[in-house]
């Protein structure tokens, strides 16, 4: 009997660290500087929010749950003036098809040849309450069969992201709250992730204070009951997100994973060289919690 959860657990993973590379890679930034966009600055949030970035940063903001509305107004006003959003996504793309056929050249065309399947399942998917897929489901979808796949396994990636968010807003846990509780979960460093994606130290104080009267943390961090609970609502994304899955249907996901898990280390790596070993949280390993 097959284990959903299980295989939509590892899809997730396998699927975070085929697309999570090009948010730091410097062939992306080096993209979006040819142009015009002065020194490819703010291109993770460029890259990543272009279908919705014509709604504005608020609504990006929004989408995104946990960077700052700061961090996410700088990108997109600094792009703006110099490109189109439909443009930035084709550079971007280009620097996806190049990456992969030189990073790991034997996951080509096993993804091509999953292309239609993976849109037929993008298509398949609910738009309610899922705004930031709803945006990529409706994005020009590219010609090349690399970047074809490639891009609707992102917008599946970004589906769960919009579900894992509502689940996180459903139990009135806020974005700095979010990222303290994956800190803990994950064995970072103390209020590394909500400093990385904007939060001052006061919003810190406050989001450990908020999460202190709710018993998941105690002398200033996440306790164990913190991170006991946010086990849960992994557990939970990953019941929820079947759907998508279950939709590809089994052997497509066998393949899927049989094509990417082998080569996935390669493009973690190459997260590590271009951004560091904490950068992209979801495409790591949990680590023993200090």
């Amino acid at each position: 009997m097959t284990d959903w959860s299980d295989l939509t657990r590892r899809a997730a993973f396998a699927s975070h660290r085929l697309v999570g590379w090009i948010f730091w890679d410097p062939g992306a930034k080096a993209n979006l500087a040819s142009l015009g966009v002065p020194d490819g600055l703010g291109h993770y949030i460029v890259n990543r929010a272009a279908p919705l970035a014509a709604a504005g940063p608020e609504v990006v903001t929004a989408a995104f749950f946990s960077i700052a509305p700061e961090l996410v107004r700088f990108a997109l006003d600094h792009a703006a003036p110099h490109v189109s959003w439909r443009d930035a996504t084709v550079a971007r793309d280009a620097a996806v098809v190049g990456g992969l056929r030189r990073m790991a050249p034997e996951v080509v065309a096993p993804l091509e040849s999953l292309a239609d399947q993976l849109w037929r399942t993008v298509d398949a998917l609910p738009v309610a309450g899922r705004a930031l897929f709803a945006a990529h489901r409706a994005w020009p979808r590219p010609d090349d069969p690399l970047a074809s796949a490639w891009n609707a396994v992102n917008a599946i990636r970004e589906w769960r992201g919009d579900v894992h968010w509502a689940i996180l807003v459903a139990e009135e846990i806020g974005p700095i709250e979010a990222g303290l509780l994956h800190d803990a979960w994950m064995g970072y460093p103390d209020h590394w992730l909500p400093k990385s994606r904007g939060a001052s130290e006061v919003q810190i104080a406050d989001a450990l204070a908020s999460l202190a009267a709710r018993g998941l943390a105690d002398s200033g961090r996440v306790n164990d009951r913190g991170v006991a609970w946010r086990q849960e609502i992994e557990e939970r994304t990953d019941r929820l997100c079947t759907v998508a899955w279950r939709e590809l249907g089994e052997t497509n996901v066998l393949a899927f994973l049989g094509a990417v898990e082998p080569v996935s280390e390669r493009f973690l790596a190459h997260i590590d060289a271009t951004a560091g070993d904490l950068w992209m949280p979801a495409a790591r390993t949990r680590r023993p919690r200090k």
